[in-house]
């Protein structure tokens, strides 16, 4: 044999000898080693003792896992082997296209979930502390340098102070406690979440004031403290906050004056800060300046004053709060003229006068419009096609000035109001001189019509 001969037939070998070895690793996926297996069977029976799961998932569970746990592989940089491991572990029953693990009412919190899963990026708990009370845990300052989101939702019974959960995770993008028993202050360690998108701290029972120096969180697009009871003034830093898409302060204490910085949120699409304690200080006008607004809430906030002329060019808008605010004035017409896209406006339980303006009956995208418990008056110039398009979600009673035609007094969204009345016209009379006896009797006028009559069709 030849040289070139020797080295093809190496060649050959060596290639068949490479992919019977690729084939061997497909056919054997690498395995999950037993402690960490052995970590998710404690969790498991942790949210849900009742199942057996070491019998109903006995093989490996990264290759025949349950719904909600998640493996991905892992290359160590110096040795080069590849190994498994768990990314992600989400508990409680979502819906049918999420069917996690559901949880039992007396679930408890394993602390192997913040020891044995090191490479854990996604933990997920949805209703499973309902019942029996579960302390929030210490997290260890070992944990979480992969953890990219930390989601609890509606665990009513998981209690403790937020400052217990909250490390420095480096990775963190999504930090979503909703609905639990969390309580204190929002320690500081939250300003410094550098890689954070997302934090919802929405129904809680947080309180204090909002200390923390946001600036730092430079990728945040979505703040929501909704539903707790923080107080004293809103901080300025939030107006650092430029990549923010919505900010929601809803349902708290906040005091004091909105901050002007927050005119720096250009990318803002959905504000909401109604049920607060804002003071009389008028709607704000840096909201025209916002141009990418969808929806804006300001209702129980007495700001008062008047509705602002700062709707050109906020034609994007699709909702306005604007209840219970105090407000005096009219309703201006530039907010039926500009905001073509409206969907919802609520104005109602203030103190608006004058006419509601015909342009919202051009608004062809209205599905709710709320004016009750105002001083409107004049006629309704809504059409019948307007007033059948929005229902009963037209609302406007508490308006005693105001009137319906009564073309449209059988609709059931205007049957409150009162018809308004025909404006009284005389009879016509016919004045075509003055006698010395005053004005020509009726018969009389009618003579001389005819008469009149008699000679332009003899003289045509």
């Amino acid at each position: 044999m030849t040289v070139v001969s020797i080295f093809k037939l190496a060649l050959f070998f060596t290639l068949t000898s490479t992919l019977v070895t690729i084939s061997l690793q497909q056919e054997q996926p690498l395995l999950l080693n037993s402690a960490e297996q052995d970590s998710v069977y404690q969790v498991l029976s942790s949210i849900n003792s009742a199942t057996n799961w070491r019998t109903l998932f006995p093989d490996d569970l990264c290759s025949y896992p349950p719904h909600g746990v998640v493996c991905d592989y892992f290359t160590d940089p110096t040795t080069k082997n590849v190994t498994v491991h768990v990314t992600e572990l989400s508990f409680g029953y979502v819906s049918d296209f999420t069917p996690n693990p559901s949880c039992s009412p007396n679930s408890t919190f394993s602390p192997l979930l913040f020891t044995s899963f090191k490479h854990l990026r996604k933990l997920f708990f949805y209703q499973c502390f309902t019942q029996t009370q579960v302390f929030v845990p210490v997290i260890p300052t070992t944990f979480g340098s992969s953890l990219e989101e930390l989601v609890f939702i509606n665990n009513p019974a998981f209690v403790g102070p937020l400052s217990g959960i909250t490390r420095n995770f480096t990775s963190l993008r999504r930090l979503v406690l909703s609905g639990n028993g969390i309580h204190g202050a929002i320690p500081n360690a939250i300003g410094d979440l550098s890689n954070i998108e997302e934090i919802t701290l929405s129904r809680n029972k947080l309180s204090g004031k909002v200390s923390v120096n946001l600036s730092k969180l430079k990728k945040l697009k979505i703040l929501d403290l909704s539903g707790n009871g923080f107080h004293g003034n809103v901080p300025s830093s939030v107006g650092n906050l430029t990549h923010l898409l919505k900010l929601d302060l809803s349902s708290n204490g906040f005091s004091g004056k909105i901050p002007e910085s927050l005119s720096n949120l250009q990318a803002l699409d959905f504000l909401d800060l109604s049920f607060n304690r804002f003071g009389n200080f008028g709607v704000p006008l840096f909201l025209a300046a916002m141009p990418r607004l969808k929806e804006v809430h300001l209702s129980g906030n007495l700001l008062g004053g008047e509705i602002p002329e700062i709707w050109g060019n906020l034609g994007g808008i699709l909702g306005i709060g604007f209840s219970n605010m105090g407000l005096v004035g009219e309703i201006p017409a530039s907010m039926g003229l500009h905001l073509r896209n409206l969907c919802y406006l609520g104005l109602d339980n203030n103190k608006l006068n004058g006419k509601v303006p015909e342009e919202f009956g051009f608004l062809e995208f209205v599905n709710e419009i709320n004016l009750e418990n105002n001083n409107l008056s004049g006629k309704l110039p809504f059409s019948a096609n307007f007033t059948a398009k929005v229902g009963e979600k037209l609302r406007l009673k508490g308006n005693p000035e105001l009137c319906v035609d009564e073309k449209l007094s059988h609709r059931e969204s205007v049957g409150e109001l009162k018809k308004c009345s025909k404006p009284d016209i005389p009879n016509p009379v016919l004045f075509i001189g003055v006698s010395h006896s005053g004005l020509l009797s009726s018969s009389s006028s009618f003579l001389v019509l005819l008469l009149f009559w008699s000679l332009w069709i003899l003289l045509a």
